[in-house]
């Protein structure tokens, strides 16, 4: 069995389906979801600022078997190398002024294992309801009778929607790609 960190060179890339396209301009809605950290927070209350939600669908564990056919699925394989490339991002994100958040179906309980084992700067939030998912109509896919998140990553500023990565591809390239964008806004540059 492969390590979750490495990605096969055959994945099928996601197309944009337009799945996303209602959510630049959204105003975050007032939703409390649990975190790693031991807390609950307030998505629609996260200040002034820039702050980066990245969704996944969900992040496998060392020595469990992945769902059926994951890796054919465009666009399911990778949230550990994207989680460890926001991890490895994490101070230049910060000194661009922006706080980091993973968000995924799966509990609390199991993200913290994850986020202890990969030794993640921030905190992930459960959306194991769907409820922020539905409220923003998020897109997303059931395999094994699991309902999970497509991956999209967020740019929202102070509480608004300005940027929205849709589909994301490769999944480790994510944060490199939003690190380049919020550089591109504090220069003027349109990216």
């Amino acid at each position: 069995m492969s390590s979750l960190l490495d990605l096969p060179e055959d994945l099928p890339c996601p197309v944009d389906d337009g799945a996303c396209d209602h959510l630049t301009g959204m105003q975050m809605p007032h939703i409390r979801l649990a975190s790693t950290a031991g807390r609950d927070v307030d998505i629609g209350a996260l200040g002034s600022g820039w702050t980066i939600l990245y969704c996944y669908p969900r992040t496998g564990r060392p020595g469990e078997a992945l769902p059926a056919g994951w890796d054919a699925i465009p666009g399911a394989r990778g949230c550990t190398p994207e989680a460890c490339a926001f991890r490895d991002h994490a101070a230049e994100l910060e000194a661009l002024g922006a706080r980091v958040f993973g968000l995924s179906t799966q509990t609390t309980q199991y993200q913290r294992e994850m986020a202890t084992r990969l030794h993640l700067p921030f905190e992930v939030l459960s959306d194991a309801d769907l409820t922020f998912a539905t409220a923003l109509r998020l897109p997303t896919f059931e395999v094994d009778g699991m309902r999970l998140i497509k991956r999209l990553t967020l740019i929202i500023r102070n509480g608004m929607i300005e940027h929205v990565f849709y589909p994301v591809f490769p999944p480790d390239e994510s944060a490199a790609g939003v690190v380049c964008w919020l550089r591109g806004r504090a220069t003027g540059a349109r990216p």
